[in-house]
């Protein structure tokens, strides 16, 4: 026939007020469940996105400002990160 194709639908169990509470956000942003999940979907990065635009960024900072840490480097600076929020939120 033609090269129309659909995609088809999926039945996925979750707890009825998981539903409940994406119903609502849904009903708020004037989209059925349907449509509000299709778009959530689209809207997340699977890991290996995130890896690559990870990826991405570090080579635009490499090329901009030349700041290329070193594993160690980085895992330094994420303690301090962490270290500084934890105080923060005291």
């Amino acid at each position: 026939m033609g090269g129309h194709t659909t995609m088809a639908d999926a039945n996925i169990r979750i707890p009825a007020e998981a539903r409940d509470r994406l119903a609502a956000v849904a009903a708020a942003e004037g989209l059925s469940l349907r449509a509000y999940l299709s778009r959530l979907a689209n809207s997340v990065l699977t890991p290996a996105e995130r890896a690559e635009q990870a990826e991405r960024a570090r080579q635009i900072l490499r090329e901009w400002n030349g700041y290329d840490p070193s594993p160690e480097e980085e895992a330094r600076l994420d303690a301090e990160i962490d270290r500084r929020l934890a105080e923060a939120s005291r």
